[in-house]
């Protein structure tokens, strides 16, 4: 509906002072009665001048809605991304079922269904008023946003303790249970348990909802510059030749996930590369598959498609285009003399396998591509869909340095027999859906995984190059994406350049076959609709893989201490029962070549590898990202520390810094949980070691899911951290909330999430995306985390 037909079906609205008067009447109404007033009686009778009304509504939902409703873990999958995620609605089914006996029919927004009657097929109910319910106060959403406008959480205060923070219990009423949800859950409006929206985001979205929920204004196509540059990388991404449909599908199975960005394009403009039906110069039409190796089952271009949803942190994983990829690409997979005999098939029983698919392309090549930007492949593994849960995250430690082997260390990409001979051991479990899960799991629990290392470890004995085990040199220094950080936040996880924090208990060395397999059992092959069997066969890979990378590392220490270390990180009953060391490293007598110095070789090790690092943000060593910065230095003061104050910390604290010239500056307080071992997919509590926690504090936002914000300014910091770190009682974990937190409730909850996410803005080149408030915990005197 345009503006001009808006203002003749409603003539002018009242104004903000109607709002807030019958706001204050509806506050005042008997508890006992919570029916919320129509968004009518609320808005005012008559309408507006409306101008863009659906741009006006799609910044409100951005800025305030998709906190908690941008990814997969929204509530009853309401996705407010876009315009077609508020028609597509809401849906009882969860994403994250891990009881599910039976694969679910994929849902995800832009691909498996391109229109709100589709999306009805598939059981998806309506929010905003359609033609089966054109009144607007009926719709799910007017009644919501009404509810919390009736029944806003007292400022500052704890909330109800009847209000469950967990997104996935969810109730998620279809429009004919509305009233049953308003009359059963007073305080079970939108913004759901958070500070109200204010009186113009309230006015916005009520008018938008009345006018009935009109879409913005169509973004204006892209320049005749970045069009150019969109049509080269299709023409690259589409030749004839069997060499270059064999690259483009390695690149595609590696980068469907990115969001792409053009060099020279607006920072928050970014595409999808898909398989479409359409060639170049027709409007992209994308053949949707769970997976990228499965068939598209007909003829099919590569296309570079707007990718048109607000960018959400969680899964916004950027890969840069330019002219300068397309040149590199050509030296790494075209310029080079090899051959194709013909096209490998797709689906499980090859597709699957990056090793025997792509067999033909060098291996070496292969690995650089991945080097290139191995932040980013790293990311892919804790910013796509499988990261979430504590099932899926248990996996690894909460945090671990990452570096990589370089490719002139590898046989993998310079001995083509061993590689060829390894491929058929190489296959993931969680690629295969035939067969019995046990004979599944085989390729990884039992004889496939026992006969790979053993071939690794022999070709590895029998190479002259490393008789005498690896050097230093043998790890890759190409790039600033040489050493990463990777921090697990209970059931989320994030990865950074640099070293931060101490020293970690654990730490990996990745090479070809590890950096393929993560990506292909986390990525590429992960399925997050598949059945309870797949999401099992993607954890019990994942440990292998874990291991694999931890057991790289110590290779480059002396022999005598490797099992010593590997005992201290498998502590507990049963903690090597389905990857013994004695299977893993039976050929494991290799000497180290580098001469240690000291009686603890392993952090000599990791100082050799900060030496090659430079400062990265990290207030555990603080040295250069401190300098004469006061606030940093009082933080340092708190790095690397631990005590019974850090039990009251959740995983990932955000504090802002209010500076003294009126900017911000923001600090990420990570809590590493100490565990005797993570080998195991359940009891994890039994295994956890609470008193040997430790803090973090790292420059910036490390996470997309922060758990709780501080709002501290600059001449209070020394103070903020005396009472930090003097906490001992659950009164002194209050006090400092009171002081300096940010409660759900707080009228700083909504500005303060606007200056850490701006900061986040600011120190990306490209749009970061926003966070998610998911996992924000509401403090209360009870809590000591275990």
């Amino acid at each position: 509906m345009t503006g001009a037909r808006i203002r003749r079906f409603f003539g002018p609205l009242a104004g903000l002072a109607l709002v807030a008067a019958l706001t204050a009447q509806c506050a005042a109404t008997n508890p006992a009665t919570p029916e919320p007033p129509a968004l009518l009686r609320l808005v005012g009778p008559g309408g507006v001048e409306v101008e863009a009304l659906g741009d006006r509504a799609s910044e409100v939902l951005a800025r305030r809605c998709v906190a908690c409703h941008g990814c997969y873990d929204a509530a009853c999958q309401l996705k407010l991304v876009s315009h077609e995620g508020a028609l597509r609605g809401g849906v009882k089914a969860q994403v994250y079922d891990q009881s599910r006996l039976a694969a679910a029919p994929p849902t995800r927004l832009g691909v498996d269904a391109r229109t709100t009657a589709e999306w009805r097929v598939l059981g998806f109910h309506p929010v905003l008023p359609d033609a089966d319910r054109p009144d607007p106060d009926a719709s799910v959403m007017a009644r919501l946003i009404a509810l919390a406008r009736a029944n806003p959480p007292v400022p500052d205060a704890p909330l109800p303790e009847a209000l469950t923070l967990d997104t996935l219990a969810a109730s998620c009423p279809a429009p004919d249970e509305i009233a049953d949800h308003v009359e059963a859950a007073p305080h079970g409006g939108m913004p759901y348990g958070a500070a109200p929206l204010s009186d113009s985001e309230f006015e916005t979205l009520a008018t938008w909802i009345l006018a009935g929920a009109p879409p913005p204004t169509p973004r204006a196509a892209p320049s005749p510059a970045i069009a150019a540059r969109v049509a080269a990388w299709e023409r690259f991404l589409n030749g004839a030749s069997p060499r270059e449909r064999l690259v483009a599908r390695y690149l595609y199975e590696h980068l469907f996930h990115a969001k792409l960005h053009l060099d020279g394009g607006a920072p928050d403009r970014f595409f999808r590369l898909i398989r479409s039906e359409t060639p170049t110069g027709e409007a992209p039409y994308e053949i949707a598959t769970r997976r990228p190796w499965d068939d598209p089952g007909r003829a099919f271009h590569y296309r570079l498609a707007p990718a048109e949803e607000v960018p959400v942190h969680k899964d916004q994983n950027v890969y840069a285009l330019s002219p300068a990829r397309i040149a590199r690409l050509r030296a790494l997979f075209l310029d080079l003399a090899w051959t194709v005999d013909s096209p490998p098939p797709y689906g499980e029983a090859a597709g699957a396998n990056p090793f025997l698919t792509f067999a033909a392309i060098p291996a070496d090549s292969r690995y650089r591509f991945l080097l290139d930007d191995a932040l980013f492949f790293v990311r892919g593994f804790v910013r796509g869909p499988v990261c979430h849960g504590q099932i899926a995250t248990n996996v690894i430690e909460d945090r671990f340095w990452v570096a990589f082997l370089d490719p002139g260390w590898d046989l993998a990409a310079t001995d083509l027999a061993f590689l060829r001979e390894a491929a058929p051991l190489l296959k993931l479990a969680a690629a295969q859906t035939e067969g019995l899960l046990f004979q599944r799991l085989q390729a990884m629990a039992g004889d496939g995984q026992a006969a790979w290392l053993a071939l690794r470890d022999s070709r590895y004995a029998a190479s002259l190059k490393h008789a005498g085990g690896f050097p230093l040199e043998a790890l890759w220094t190409g790039d600033e994406d040489a050493f990463l950080t990777v921090v697990r936040h209970f059931d989320n996880a994030a990865a950074r350049r640099g070293l931060i924090g101490d020293d970690p208990e654990t730490a990996w060395v990745i090479d070809y076959p590890l950096f393929e397999r993560l990506h292909y059992d986390l990525v590429a092959s992960y399925d997050v609709f598949g059945d309870v069997e797949h999401q099992l066969a993607t954890r019990l890979s994942m440990d292998h893989l874990r291991r694999e990378g931890e057991d790289l590392f110590l290779s480059f220490l002396p022999p005598e201490v490797r099992p010593a270390l590997h005992d201290a990180w498998y502590r507990g009953p049963l903690a090597d029962l389905h990857a013994p060391w004695a299977a893993r490293r039976a050929a494991d007598a290799r000497p180290a070549a580098i001469a240690y110095d000291s009686a603890r070789p392993m952090p000599e090790f990791l100082a050799a590898w900060r030496a090659r690092v430079p400062p990265s943000g990290d207030l555990n060593r603080c040295s250069a990202p401190c300098g004469s910065d006061a606030a940093a230095r009082a933080l340092s003061r708190i790095a690397g520390e631990g005590g019974p104050w850090v039990a009251f910390l959740p995983d990932l604290t955000l504090l802002r810094l209010r500076r003294a010239d009126g900017g911000d500056a923001v600090f990420s307080l990570i809590r590493d949980k100490a565990h005797a071992n993570i080998a195991l997919l359940l009891g994890e509590a039994l295994r956890r070691e609470p008193e040997a926690d430790r803090l973090t504090v790292a420059t910036g936002v490390f996470g997309a899911y922060p758990n709780f914000h501080f709002d501290v300014e600059q001449s209070d910091v020394e103070a903020f951290v005396d009472a930090l770190s003097a906490m001992r009682t659950p009164r002194d974990w209050m006090t400092l909330v009171d002081r300096f937190g940010v409660r759900r409730s707080s009228t700083r909850f909504w500005p303060t999430l606007d200056a850490i996410n701006a900061a986040l803005a600011a120190a990306e080149p490209t749009v970061p995306g926003l966070l998610d408030l998911g996992r924000y915990r509401d403090p209360r005197a009870e809590d000591r985390l275990e």
